[in-house]
């Protein structure tokens, strides 16, 4: 994964040059059922919603940084159990709020899988990888 969004490239050089305040807090993963290629970098997608779903805290989910400039998640993410279809999700989205906020990472699923009534969504120990190069 390593499709960060204009906002996130912003804040990293504010940051960086230390002319920005931006400090995310918690973030969070979010699902999303379309986020084409141009509204990636303008941090727009479509998210699930409904049916029992809620963005899932990444906090204590990642370790440390590897030397290859790449993190990975050391444990599951796991989301609710649907009680709805939430469809076909595509996306993954790392946000800095757990509702509203901001897009931070979006990308594409592997392969498109989808939810309904009564799936669990989970991705799996080392299955997300964030990438900076």
């Amino acid at each position: 994964m390593s499709a960060a969004t204009n906002y996130l490239e912003l804040e990293i050089l504010d940051h960086l040059f230390s002319v920005g305040t931006y400090t995310p807090g918690t973030l969070y993963l979010a699902l999303a059922t379309d986020a084409t290629t141009p509204d990636v970098e303008a941090g727009t997608f479509t998210e699930v919603s409904g049916g029992s779903y809620a963005r899932q805290s990444l906090s204590g989910k990642f370790g440390t940084a590897a030397a290859s400039g790449s993190i990975s998640n050391d444990a599951n993410i796991q989301f609710p159990t649907a009680t709805a279809d939430y469809g076909t999700v595509t996306h993954i989205v790392v946000m800095d709020a757990l509702t509203g906020g901001n897009a931070l990472i979006i990308q594409a699923l592997t392969s498109d899988k989808t939810v309904e009534n009564g799936d669990t969504f989970v991705v799996n120990t080392g299955n997300l990888t964030v990438n900076l190069d």
